[in-house]
């Protein structure tokens, strides 16, 4: 099935979807409250010009937006932290059988080795991140969180929401210092899909959503 015949068509007009991994089919048959509540939240998302201008990057307005929708809807912001246990078995003989001893078996624990990775949004075993404009690098973050909690089984798809390039035409529009303010090195969806088509999530499915400018409305 396409995207459009998953998305109504006033939330078509303001975001872009791209799917990695079959996401928008598992967020759709498996999590149908969550996506409802993804769905909520998009169709009364708003911008101004203000809000564009306003100093605070990813401390901004915009992302306690999201918060002010999402937060009483039951998601979360979750860090996860764990070590690895590591078990090395000894063979019992050179029989030819496979059998290891029980009570051969060296246990190593690598502390830390996942440390402090974070989501914004989390409700069941769906992730949502938000990333309005910090230093493209955010992404990579994002992207190994997300993967480490697929991996950990802890979530089944994740969602990233950052700026479409189309909205580089409205920050050229209101002067130099807010079209570097939003500079192609910041989160925006030309920086988000190259690592998405890389793999850097891994096996986890992304559903990707920029923010266009039918968003913005007057003051």
């Amino acid at each position: 099935m396409s995207i459009e015949s998953y998305i109504p068509r006033s939330i078509l007009e303001k975001f872009e979807f791209y799917d990695y991994g079959h996401a928008l089919d598992i967020l759709t048959s498996t999590y149908p409250d969550e996506w409802n509540d993804l769905l909520d939240c998009l169709d009364s998302f708003r911008l101004t010009k203000s809000d564009i201008k306003m100093a605070g990057g990813n401390k901004s307005l915009i992302p306690k937006r999201f918060d002010e929708i999402m937060f009483p809807k039951g998601w979360k912001e979750v860090k996860i932290t764990a070590d690895l246990l590591i078990k090395k078995g000894e063979r019992s003989s050179r029989s030819g059988k496979r059998d290891f001893r029980a009570d051969r078996v060296e246990e190593i624990t690598v502390k830390g080795y996942i440390d402090g990775h974070n989501v914004d949004f989390v409700k069941n075993k769906v992730a949502f991140d938000l990333e309005w404009n910090s230093k493209d690098q955010t992404f990579d973050r994002d992207l190994l969180a997300m993967r480490s909690y697929f991996d950990a089984r802890i979530i089944d798809v994740g969602i990233i929401i950052t700026r479409s390039e189309e909205l580089n035409d409205v920050f050229a529009s209101l002067g130099k210092e807010i079209k570097d303010k939003y500079g192609a090195s910041t989160t925006w969806m030309g920086k988000l899909q190259p690592r998405l088509q890389a793999r850097r999530n891994g096996g986890c499915p992304i559903l990707a959503i920029g923010i266009r400018k039918n968003c913005i409305v007057d003051e």
